[in-house]
């Protein structure tokens, strides 16, 4: 991770969660609250009955009074305990009303089979719940099983059916800062009618399963692991989580007919859980756009964005069959050879989309007016009404007017029409240009400022659903599953084994406890010194924050966005830069990690960091070398002692591109941790001459981006000997005379004073 600014005063507090686990043993409630721990920036307390009592097992009013300790003191808390019926998790969701905080509840209803042979073979389980007896436990507490509903007084209710579920549930817990919220509502719920897991039965030996023609409604086994098709707006469940990718889910057949490239009914297209965008044309009708000029612009912009949205859909949305823009729309994606499983165009209202058209979008756009008011007819007019007085009084939360070319993205309220009925979780407002003389801010034809202003509408717009996407998704595929293996690999250690992991973890986490909070602090001291607003978050989108490069998925936290800003608006931050100029800024690193760290920042857009480098920025690269070049000779200017390396972070966390030029003493109160010490000195870091010379043969730069380099043992820069922490590292550096590796002699990677005659 990139550790180049960190705060040193506690960051703005975000408002605390409280999360229940409701999960039989086995089903890896403890580990799931690990794993978040070990990866989040949120400040977490596990409250496990199990251990409550001095590490040994306690009683529920510990437990209650240990969690409004922790709320008390602003920390988000998981509630580890089975919580499998109404009663017993009653008491814990009242907190929620003591504390003013949202409780969500997250189910880990795995099979059966699973809980029971995690259970039994375990050893050295807190709660002494292992062997033969478990699976009489796991049996016995299944069969009285209640499913939490939002009824019960959640604001949001995560469902976890398969191992694969629980990734996604890690991923989007794991991936909050203290200042984030996820959005309300009821995720990932396949079948909210099965209690109890059929399977159990046959795994004991016990009783048979229960035949199809036996149950009432005749429909089988309650727990299929390919349920088909589903009523995904069962009264209290909202659409699949967009966090993961089933397949097993298929679509509710649709009515409304959807046009897709090749003729093909919308109600066709597999639109299972995958996060979809719905929108309408922009300023085509009340604001008279010229219709080639708008469908051009569509096309263009959804071609550069389905490329960077994954799974995600885009869909085009018109009330009649005879519409202009979309006869436009279909023939230019279909020259363009458009993918129409990421794009299609469908006829129907807007408000409902999957009540009467079967199409599920789990967000979508309104053409809304500079005011943000409702009224005025057409779209803006319709969905107002459609989402009730809910969608007026979140909008004023985010924003009071809007400017053309700019979106807006607002949660909708759980209680919203709109939400209950066709399962939308959020609408984005979004502005384009007038060209009608009878409207405010008419352009007067002059379509060249009025493209740039539709073409800014259409990048915000999607970039907003890209943020509610990135919110979603969290970590990569990649890291979910190496946190689920680490987790079942911990589940299968032996009870010696067991407890050694154990020991580590809590090592662990004490050292990323150190870099977490100090990355926490970031944002307090980031926004304080840089004047970043909370309305520069992901949800609050305008045309200055979008990306165009391959780090669109990465979710760049509020804190992260401090080098964007300054890049971005330099005039605001004099005080705080060395030189401004068109290509770069340059500063001293708010925590610098040795004696002299300076970045040298590119003011390119679009290009975030390392991973969206290519061919055509080699002169980017090489004028920021050069700048870093020139101020390490200052610096040596001033200390002839120092020596310098220039080079860039695989993976950083502060969005904007960015070159470190560090001298190699390391000497400085801030280098606190072993992340902070191996993201400089392991492969992790690129030196700037070689990241030039990739990028100049190959088109882009090699990433050393793999976690366990910055989690590898310390090891001294210069003579390679090994220490056991920071402080030792630190006192054997001051003393250590050994040249450095060969390989940082070479190619003027170090720079140096040059030797006196």
């Amino acid at each position: 991770m990139d550790m180049d600014v960190d705060g040193a005063s506690r960051p703005k507090e975000g408002k605390a969660i409280l999360v229940i686990l409701v999960g039989a043993p086995g089903s890896g409630k403890s580990t799931f609250c690990e794993e978040v721990m070990r990866s989040s920036t949120r400040p977490w307390i596990r409250v496990c009955q199990d251990t409550i009592g001095n590490g040994k097992a306690g009683s529920k009013a510990q437990c209650l009074s240990s969690a409004a300790s922790a709320l008390k003191d602003h920390k988000s808390v998981f509630i580890d305990r089975c919580n499998l019926d109404r009663e017993q998790r009653s008491e814990f969701v009242k907190l929620g009303d003591v504390h003013k905080i949202d409780v969500h509840a997250v189910v880990l209803d795995l099979p059966a089979k699973l809980c029971i042979s995690r259970s039994v073979k375990r050893t050295g389980h807190e709660g002494n719940l292992q062997g033969g007896k478990a699976a009489a436990v796991v049996n016995r507490m299944l069969q009285k099983k209640e499913l939490p509903k939002l009824s019960e007084g959640y604001s949001r209710i995560t469902f976890c059916q398969s191992e694969s579920d629980v990734k996604g549930a890690i991923s989007t817990y794991g991936s909050l800062g203290p200042l984030d919220n996820l959005p309300h509502g009821c995720f990932g719920q396949k079948n909210p009618d099965s209690k109890v897991q059929v399977g159990i039965m046959k795994f004991l030996k016990k009783v048979p399963a229960p035949d199809a023609a036996a149950r009432p409604d005749g429909s089988g086994d309650t727990t299929s692991q390919n349920p088909g098709k589903n009523d995904y707006f069962h009264k209290d469940v909202e659409m699949a989580s967009p966090i993961l990718d089933n397949p097993n889910l298929e679509s509710k057949e649709g009515e409304s007919q959807g046009v897709a490239f090749d003729g093909s009914h919308a109600s066709r297209f597999s639109l299972d859980d995958a996060p979809t965008l719905a929108f309408p044309s922009i300023s085509t009708s009340d604001f008279q756009f010229n219709y080639e000029k708008a469908a051009d612009i569509i096309v263009e912009k959804v071609a550069e964005f389905t490329a960077k949205l994954g799974n995600a859909r885009l869909v085009l949305v018109d009330l009649t069959h005879k519409s202009k823009i979309l006869s436009l729309v279909k023939a230019k994606a279909s020259e363009k050879h458009i993918d129409t499983q990421k794009f299609l165009t469908h006829v129907g209202d807007i408000t409902k989309l999957h009540s009467t058209g079967g199409l599920n979008c789990n967000v979508i756009a309104n053409a809304a007016n500079w005011r943000l008011k409702p009224g005025g007819g057409g779209v803006n007019a319709a969905i107002f009404n459609a989402a009730g007085p809910e969608l007026e009084s979140a909008t004023k939360e985010r924003a009071k007017s809007l400017s053309p070319g700019n979106a807006v993205v607002v949660p909708l309220p759980a209680s919203s029409p709109l939400f209950v009925t066709e399962g939308v979780t959020h609408v984005i407002h979004v502005l384009g240009p007038n060209m009608n003389p009878q409207r405010p801010n008419c352009l007067n034809n002059d379509y060249e400022k009025g493209c740039k202003i539709l073409q800014d509408a259409y990048a915000s717009l999607f970039e907003g659903f890209a943020s509610i996407v990135r919110t979603q998704a969290g970590q990569s595929r990649e890291e979910n599953e190496n946190i689920v293996k680490k987790a079942l690999k911990l589940q299968d250690k032996s009870e010696c084994h067991s407890r050694n992991n154990l020991t580590n973890i809590d090592q662990k986490n004490k050292r990323d406890a150190d870099h977490g909070s100090e990355k926490s602090k970031k944002c307090k001291g980031i926004q304080d010194s840089f004047g970043v607003s909370s309305d520069s978050r992901d949800e609050r989108v305008d045309s200055e924050h979008r990306r165009n490069g391959g780090s669109m998925n990465k979710a760049w936290g509020s804190w992260a966005q401090a080098l964007h800003q300054m890049a971005m608006h330099p005039e605001k931050h004099k005080d705080d830069l060395l030189e401004i100029s068109e290509d770069v800024v340059v500063l001293n690193d708010l925590y610098p990690k040795a004696k002299k760290h300076v970045l040298i920042l590119s003011r390119t857009r679009g290009v975030d960091c390392l991973e969206d480098v290519q061919k055509e920025h080699f002169q980017l690269l090489k004028k920021m070398h050069d700048v870093g070049l020139k101020w390490a000779r200052k610096l040596l200017d001033e200390n002839a002692s120092l020596v310098f390396r220039l080079g860039y972070h695989s993976a950083p966390s502060m969005r904007q591109l960015h070159l470190h030029v560090i001298s190699q003493d390391f000497d400085s109160k801030h280098m606190k941790n072993k992340k902070h010490w191996n993201s400089f000195n392991t492969a992790f870091f690129r030196d700037s001459i070689d990241v030039m010379d990739e990028v100049s043969s190959h088109g882009k730069a090699t990433l050393k981006d793999d976690d366990k380099l910055l989690s590898m043992e310390l090891r001294c820069h210069r003579c390679r000997s090994a220490h056991p922490n920071i402080p030792r590292l630190k006192s054997h550096i001051g003393s250590c005379k050994a040249p450095f590796p060969a390989y940082l002699l070479e190619n003027g990677r170090l720079v140096h004073a040059p030797a006196e005659p």
